[in-house]
């Protein structure tokens, strides 16, 4: 039986050259591939033109290999809500699960977080997905100041 040893977790800003491993480990979470959707966010991320501040554009590195992202960004003022950040992607290939990548991008991007000067960080989780659930309630997060809802257009049910 071969066990993979542990490797030291390096965290680094995402870079373009990015976008096909990012790809390729939400497709393995999702069971989607969205090329289309990633080069948009890695446009809107990555490209100085498009850039503003308040966006988290993280991944975690077990050597050479790229083994986990995240992303987020400073929102303000919807919903009556002060400036506050979101994650609004996380994600870590299967092979380094609970090997604190996640772990290790959440707290970074809470710490640039806090160098916007935010002080609540949000997110959203299907209500089934319950690993992440458990991942972030582990990590502090509980259920904040607001309700999500939501309105299925085509007949079904939500």
């Amino acid at each position: 039986m071969s066990v993979r040893a542990p490797r030291a977790i390096t965290v680094r800003p995402l870079t373009p050259q990015d976008l096909d491993r990012v790809c390729e480990i939400d497709a393995l979470h999702t069971g989607v591939a969205k090329p289309d959707y990633w080069r948009g966010v890695f446009a809107d991320f990555l490209d100085p033109e498009r850039h503003r501040g308040g966006k988290v554009g993280l991944a975690t590195m077990a050597g050479d290999e790229l083994a986990g992202y995240l992303l987020g960004e400073v929102r303000a003022f919807e919903f009556g809500s002060p400036p506050c950040g979101w994650v609004f992607s996380v994600g870590v290939a299967p092979e380094f699960d609970r090997s604190g990548h996640a772990s290790t991008l959440l707290d970074e991007a809470l710490r640039l977080f806090r160098e916007e000067g935010v002080t609540t960080v949000r997110t959203m989780v299907l209500r089934d997905d319950i690993p992440v659930l458990s991942f972030f309630r582990a990590r502090g997060f509980t259920g904040g100041a607001f309700y999500q809802l939501e309105r299925r257009l085509d007949g079904g049910e939500s």
